[in-house]
C-alpha cells in the first residue's frame, strides 16, 4: 500500500507549530496568492514568468485529483499557507520535477526544507527515485535549500539557470541532516515547557490539600524565578499568588498553562488558553477525552505534556521551576527523567535526593498524547546540565525513531530505562494505566541493546546505576578484584560478579607478594582477597592500591564491615582510571571521593555491570557492510508478483538467491513423473516436501521424505496425496544437503519496530529447546556479531563450523527483510554449516501488503 498524505503537525526550526497536508482545489486561491506575492528573486521556476491565466491553469492542474502524477504539499499555520511544495511526474515514471515556494515573510524558519522532507517521503513511497528542479541562478536561498537537505545531489549551471538533480533514497547524511533540523525545532519548541518565562496554573484551588494548590505552592516555595500567575473565579489570592477568574483575564498570555480542573473543564480550558496565546500545556487532570483535548490543542499550535500526569520539574537555576505536585522539592542534580507513571518519577526524585543526587529536569508525560521520550531525548541530549537521561515508558510510539535518537544521545551521556511490563500481567497493567499496549520484551530489549539503552528491572537499580555512573569512570574490561575483611562477605561478592557476566582477575604474582608483605598469615591473596578482620583503615588503604596497579583488573568492589578492632570503610578511595565501588551491609550512600556504597555485595556487582555495559557498547563498532551480490529488482518482482501468503518454494529460491544467500534449490512437481524426472536430473537421493494448504511445519505434519533414490519418488508421492489429499498442491524436490550444525536464521516483522532477526538452534532443536539471540534490522558489524555468539550454545555449535559464513547470512537476510517490508515472516531452518560454509536447506517466506510509513520524517505525535 503506498504511502498516503495525512494531515500532521511538525515543527519549523523556531519551535512553530505548523500543519502539513496535502493541498486540493479548495487551495487553489491560497496557492495563487502565495505565488503572486513573491518578489522577483524568490522565483525560480519557468512557471513563474508566463501569464496569470497560465499560472492559475497550472496551479488549477497540481490540485486536481484528475491529475495523479501531480501532487502539492503544503504547510499553514492556522489557515494560513506559509508555503507549498510540489512535484509532476515526468515522462519517465521515476523521475518528477519539484516545485517549491515559501512566503517571503516565512522564509529562513525552515518551511522549504519541511516540506521538501514531506515531498521526498511520499514520492519515495510512490516509487519514485529522483527530483529535478529548476533554479534561477539569483535564487542562493532556494539553491541552498536543495543542497543542503543531505540527499545526493548534482548541480549544473545553464546561463541564469541551475538545473538541480536530487536521489531520493534515504541515506545516512539524509536522516543525520533531518535529525539535526528536527532536535533544533524540538528545543525551541520545548523550551516552552522546560524554560518558560511565565506560568498559570489554572484551577489553583484554596484547599491545601487539591492538586492545583499544590502544584502553585511547589512552583512558590522553589523559587520560580518567572512570572507566576493563578486562575481562580472564587478567591482573590492562593499560596501569596494573585487569582484571576479566567486565563483571559491574565495581564499577560503566559507561556505556560498548567491546568489542574475536571476532566470535563479541561478542553474549554485549553482551547482558552490558545486564544490567549498560551505556547504550551500541563494537563494534570486525569479522565480527560483525548479528541476532545487535542482539538484546540492543534488548532492553536500549542505542545502539550499529559494529561494523567504529575507535572514538569527543571532545577535550572535560570528557571527553577517545580510545577508538579510531588510531596518534596526537586533536589538539583544532572539526571534528566522521563517517566509515564508520576510514582516512579516520585520514587526515584527521593530515592536520588537521599544520596545528594538530584534532577536536571523531571517530565512526567502521563498519556503522552503530545510530547514523548522521544521529544526529551533530543531535549536533554543537548542540554549541558544533564550528564545522565533516564527512562521509564511503558508502550513506544516511534521505536525506530526512538533508536536513533537514544544512540545519538548515549554516545555522549548514559541513557537508562526502566524496564516495565516483562510478564504478560504486566502487559495488562500497562495497557489499563496508559491506554497503550506494551511492547513485546524480546523486540524492546533489542532495541535497547542495539541503541545503548542500559536497561534496568526496578528503581533501586536505576538509582544503583546512576550512582556508579555519576561518580566513577567505566572500567577497561570485565576482569574485577574483590577486596574485603569479611571472607564470606567476599565470596558472596565474587559469585555475585561471576552471575552478572564478570570475570574474577587473576592477580599476578607480584601482586599478591606485596599484599603477603602486608597482611597477616591468615590473610587470603587470591581473588578474591580476605585482608581478615584484623587490618586497619590505613592498611586497607595500602591493599586497594596495590590491587588496583594490577594490569589485569580493571575494577575492584571492596567490602568492609567494622568490628571492634576498627572500621577499614574509611580507606576505600578513589583510583586513577578504574572504578571502585564499595559495600558496607545495610547501607547505600556516597562515600568520601565520590565512592559509591551500596548495601549488599549484589547491587555492587550489577552496577558495575552496567558500567561494564556502557564500556562496551561505547566501543562499538559502528559500521555496516556494503554488501554485494544483491539484485534487488529481482527480489521487488518476487514480491510484487505474491502480495500475500506464503511464498511457494521455487520462488523463496529465487527471492533468497536474489540477495546473494547460499540456497540448496530444488525442483517444483506437480505430478509423480515430474518429480521422478526431477531426481534424475541432480543424480542424487533427493528430499521431497509436500507442499499441501495449511501444511507449514511440513516434519510435524508428516511432509518429508528424505534419502530417496529414483524407486522411492513416485511411490513417496502416491504417499502424499493419501495423507494430503485434495489439499496437496505439489512437491518440491531437493538434493540432499551434506551433514553440520544446524541453525535457525528468521525475520519477523513488527508494524512499529520493524523487522526482527532471530537465530539459534536450528532442525529439530529449535523447538525443544528456547535458545536463540535477536537483533533488529539494519544490522551494523557489531549487531550481526552479537547475534553469531548471542544465543547461550553458540561457543560449543560453532566451535568448528564457518563462523563468518552465518555472520554474513544474517547480515543478507537483515538486508532482505529491511529493503523488503513486504517480507511479515521469514524462516531458514536449518541452515547447515559446516567448517567450509552455510547452506539454506529449508526456508518459508510469508509476504503481507503493508501500510507503508516513514519513521524519520518530522513531525509530532498523532
Amino acid at each position: 500500500m503506498e504511502l498516503q498524505v495525512v494531515p500532521v503537525r511538525a515543527l519549523l526550526t523556531d519551535g512553530t507549530v505548523v500543519t502539513v497536508r496535502e493541498l486540493g482545489p479548495g487551495d487553489v486561491t491560497a496557492l495563487l496568492d502565495l505565488h503572486r506575492s513573491l518578489p522577483t528573486e524568490d522565483r525560480y521556476l519557468r512557471f513563474f514568468s508566463t501569464s496569470p491565466r497560465q499560472l492559475e491553469d497550472f496551479v488549477q492542474r497540481m490540485v486536481s485529483p484528475d491529475e495523479p502524477g501531480h501532487v502539492v504539499v503544503g504547510a499553514l499555520r492556522g489557515d494560513e499557507l506559509l508555503g507549498a511544495a510540489s512535484y509532476v511526474v515526468t515522462g519517465a515514471s521515476d523521475i518528477a520535477e519539484v516545485a517549491l515556494v515559501v512566503s517571503h515573510a516565512e522564509q529562513a524558519h525552515g518551511v522549504g526544507t519541511l516540506l521538501l522532507e514531506h515531498l521526498v517521503s511520499l514520492a519515495r513511497g510512490r516509487g519514485l527515485r529522483r527530483f529535478t528542479a529548476e533554479v534561477l541562478t539569483i535564487n542562493f536561498r532556494m539553491l541552498r535549500v536543495f543542497t543542503d537537505m543531505g540527499l545526493v545531489w548534482t548541480v549544473v549551471s545553464d546561463g541564469d539557470v541551475v538545473h538541480v538533480d536530487l536521489g531520493l533514497q534515504p541515506c545516512e547524511r539524509y536522516l543525520d541532516a533531518v535529525a539535526e533540523r528536527e532536535r533544533v525545532g524540538e528545543v525551541a519548541s520545548l523550551a516552552h515547557v522546560l524554560r518558560p518565562g511565565s506560568i498559570a496554573v489554572v484551577g489553583a484551588g484554596r484547599s491545601p490539600g487539591s492538586v492545583g494548590h499544590a502544584v502553585l505552592r511547589n512552583l512558590v516555595e522553589g523559587s520560580f524565578t518567572g512570572d507566576l500567575y493563578a486562575v481562580n473565579p472564587h478567591t482573590e489570592s492562593v499560596a501569596g499568588v494573585d487569582c484571576y477568574a479566567s486565563v483571559t483575564e491574565l495581564p499577560e498570555a503566559p507561556e505556560l498553562a498548567v491546568v489542574c480542573v475536571p476532566a470535563k473543564a479541561v478542553p474549554g480550558i485549553a482551547d482558552e488558553c490558545g486564544r490567549r496565546g498560551v505556547r504550551a500545556l500541563v494537563v494534570i487532570s486525569s479522565g480527560v477525552d483525548a479528541e476532545e483535548l487535542l482539538e484546540p490543542v492543534r488548532a492553536h499550535g500549542m505542545r502539550l505534556v499529559g494529561p494523567n500526569c504529575l507535572g514538569v520539574a527543571t532545577s535550572a537555576p535560570a528557571v527553577r521551576m517545580n510545577a508538579t505536585f510531588s510531596a518534596n522539592g526537586t533536589l538539583a542534580g544532572h539526571v534528566g527523567l522521563v517517566t509515564q507513571s508520576g510514582g516512579i518519577a516520585i520514587a526515584v526524585q527521593e530515592e536520588l535526593a537521599r544520596l545528594g543526587l538530584g534532577l536536571s529536569g523531571l517530565v512526567s508525560t502521563g498519556d503522552k498524547l503530545d510530547i514523548s521520550s522521544n521529544d526529551l531525548l533530543m531535549w536533554w541530549g543537548q542540554d549541558a546540565e544533564t550528564r545522565i537521561v533516564a527512562l521509564y515508558l511503558e508502550s513506544f510510539g516511534n521505536p525506530r525513531k526512538f533508536a536513533r535518537l537514544a544512540r545519538e544521545v548515549a554516545g555522549h551521556k548514559p541513557v537508562l530505562a526502566i524496564r516495565s511490563a516483562t510478564s504478560e500481567a504486566g502487559q495488562r497493567a500497562a495497557a489499563s494505566h496508559t491506554a497503550a499496549t506494551a511492547t513485546p520484551s524480546v523486540t524492546r530489549d533489542a532495541l535497547f541493546r542495539q541503541a545503548g539503552v542500559i536497561a534496568v528491572d526496578s528503581v533501586p537499580e536505576l538509582v544503583d546505576a546512576v550512582m556508579a555512573l555519576s561518580w566513577q569512570p567505566v572500567p577497561g574490561g570485565r576482569s574485577v578484584a574483590v577486596l574485603s575483611n569479611a571472607g564470606g562477605l567476599g565470596v558472596l561478592a565474587a559469585d555475585a560478579c561471576v552471575h552478572e557476566g564478570l570475570r574474577m582477575a587473576e592477580l599476578s604474582e607480584t601482586t599478591m607478594k606485596e599484599l603477603r608483605k602486608l597482611l597477616p598469615a591468615a590473610a587470603s591473596t587470591h581473588n578474591p582477597v580476605d585482608t581478615t578482620a584484623v587490618v586497619d583503615e590505613a592498611e586497607f588503604t595500602t591493599c586497594l592500591d596495590i590491587v588496583a596497579a594490577d594490569p589485569a583488573v580493571g575494577a575492584i568492589i571492596t567490602v568492609t564491615v567494622p568490628t571492634a578492632l576498627g572500621d577499614p570503610t574509611g580507606g576505600v578511595h578513589r583510583v586513577h582510571g578504574k572504578p571502585v565501588l564499595a559495600v558496607r551491609t545495610g547501607q547505600t550512600e556516597c562515600l568520601p571521593g565520590d565512592v559509591p556504597c551500596f548495601a549488599e555485595p549484589a547491587r555492587a556487582a550489577a552496577a558495575l555491570a552496567r558500567l561494564v555495559e556502557r564500556a562496551e557498547w561505547l566501543d562499538r563498532p559502528r559500521d555496516f557492510t556494503d554488501l554485494g551480490g544483491i539484485d534487488l529488482e529481482t527480489a521487488q518482482g518476487v514480491v510484487a508478483r505474491n502480495s500475500e501468503g506464503w511464498l511457494p518454494p521455487d520462488e523463496v529460491v529465487r527471492l533468497l538467491k536474489a540477495f546473494g544467500l547460499p540456497v540448496l534449490g530444488g525442483t517444483l512437481a506437480t505430478t509423480a513423473e515430474h518429480a521422478v524426472a526431477a531426481q534424475r536430473t541432480f543424480g542424487t537421493p533427493v528430499a521431497l516436501k509436500a507442499l499441501a494448504d495449511d501444511l507449514l511445519h511440513k516434519s510435524k505434519g508428516g511432509g518429508v521424505e528424505l534419502g530417496l533414490g529414483e524407486g522411492a519418488v513416485a511411490e513417496a508421492f502416491r504417499g502424499f496425496q493419501e495423507r494430503f489429499g485434495d489439499r496437496l498442491r505439489g512437491v518440491f524436490v531437493q538434493p540432499m544437503a551434506g551433514g553440520g550444525r544446524e541453525l535457525l536464521v528468521g525475520v519477523v516483522t513488527d508494524p512499529k519496530f520493524g523487522p526482527l532477526v532471530v537465530t539459534g538452534l536450528g532442525g529439530v532443536d529449535t523447538d525443544l529447546v528456547d535458545d536463540r539471540a535477536a537483533a533488529l534490522a539494519p544490522l551494523s558489524t557489531a549487531d550481526a556479531d552479537d547475534l553469531v555468539h548471542g544465543f547461550r550454545a553458540a561457543g560449543r555449535v560453532l566451535a568448528d563450523v564457518d563462523a563468518e559464513a552465518v555472520r554474513d547470512v544474517l547480515m543478507r537476510v537483515a538486508e532482505l527483510a529491511a529493503a523488503l517490508p513486504e517480507v511479515a515472516e521469514l524462516d531458514i531452518n536449518p541452515l547447515v554449516v559446516t567448517g567450509t560454509g552455510c547452506l539454506v536447506v529449508d526456508a518459508r517466506v510469508r509476504v503481507a501488503e503493508i501500510r507503508r510509513t516513514d519513521p524519520f520524517l518530522r513531525q509530532l505525535k498523532h
